[in-house]
């Protein structure tokens, strides 16, 4: 995560700090990702479009993806609470148009959140608020493991 005004974000719930300070990960960092708000009911990040291209100048889907499990991980892991760990099992997107630059912004909101699995629904949208990418991302919440 490249945001470093960590009490600065809108948060509701202490968890915040434990899942915050497990960090998001050295390829979502690379990728310019910062996370604007972390709420269980609600994440929101942004990406930018330049270098997160594919060859075409577009924003590369890939990363539009990145974007999504990063925010879906973050809400699985608020989700999962203290001592509980949560772990990817499927995501999808569907690509509804373009991007050549500026900023994304992706919004995660949960679809269902039970004890042991966690789903949400991510939608990243371009600067004008156009819809870029819908995807949907479910994570499996057990005990950490020693060591998690």
């Amino acid at each position: 995560m490249t945001d470093d005004r960590r009490d600065a974000l809108p948060t509701d719930t202490d968890h915040v700090e434990t899942v915050l300070a497990v960090g998001s990960g050295a390829l979502a960092e690379r990728m310019g990702i910062t996370m604007r708000e972390v709420r269980k009911d609600r994440l929101v990040a942004t990406m930018p479009v330049e270098g997160n291209t594919q060859p075409y100048g577009l924003l590369h889907g890939g990363a539009s993806v990145v974007l999504a499990e990063t925010l879906g991980s973050y809400g699985a892991m608020l989700q999962a609470g203290p001592g509980r760990v949560a772990v990817g099992v499927d995501i999808n997107a569907t690509h509804h148009r373009a991007a050549r630059q500026g900023v994304v912004t992706g919004v995660a909101t949960p679809i269902s959140a039970g004890r042991t699995l966690v789903c949400y629904e991510v939608v990243v949208t371009d600067e004008s608020g156009a819809r870029v990418c819908t995807s949907r991302i479910t994570c499996l919440i057990r005990d950490a493991a020693p060591g998690d």
